[in-house]
C-alpha cells in the first residue's frame, strides 16, 4: 500500500493519505481532539467507511523525526 505525506510547513499541517484522493470522495470527516480541546487530526472516510487519509495538525509535534525530514 503505498502511502502519500505531505506537509506545509508554513502552516504546519500534514496529510497522509493511502490512495489518491479525487475531488468530493471524502465523504465524512471525523475530528479528533488534544486535551486542550483543539482540534489535533482529522480522519477522512469515504462513502463506503474506506479511511482515506488522515490530516495532521500541528504536524511538527505528531510526526516522527524522518518524516519531517
Amino acid at each position: 500500500m503505498a502511502q502519500l505525506v505531505s506537509w506545509d510547513r508554513s502552516v504546519n499541517a500534514a496529510y497522509i493519505g493511502f490512495r489518491e484522493i479525487g475531488p468530493g470522495e471524502a465523504a465524512k470527516q471525523v475530528t479528533v481532539t488534544d486535551e486542550d480541546g483543539s482540534i489535533a487530526v482529522v480522519l477522512d472516510f469515504g462513502a463506503d467507511g474506506e479511511l482515506l487519509g488522515i490530516e495532521l495538525l500541528d504536524a511538527e509535534r505528531q510526526l516522527p523525526r524522518e518524516l519531517r525530514d
